[in-house]
């Protein structure tokens, strides 16, 4: 499965509590789409910018997530390459 590195803009002022309830959202409608999984997500309150980390079949699957999740992303990027 492809990983996945979206962001979210416009989200000003966001808490620990709301990112936390977004992306549960998004891990509770992630079964609509077979094969994407959430993993992270982080926020920026101060620019207003959040990123979640997925894996999935494509960047379409995983903006439906978002999308039914009630915050479709602004930008997602495919992230072949990973070093630890």
């Amino acid at each position: 499965m492809a990983q996945f590195m979206d962001v979210h803009t416009g989200m000003k002022d966001l808490t620990r509590e709301q990112l936390r309830e977004a992306h549960q959202k998004d891990l509770e409608n992630e079964r609509k789409e077979k094969g994407v999984h959430f993993i992270k997500a982080w926020a920026d309150p101060r620019s207003g910018k959040v990123f979640c980390l997925s894996e999935g079949p494509s960047k379409d699957a995983v903006q439906r997530v978002h999308q039914a999740s009630g915050h479709a992303a602004d930008e997602i990027y495919e992230v072949p390459l990973t070093v630890e």
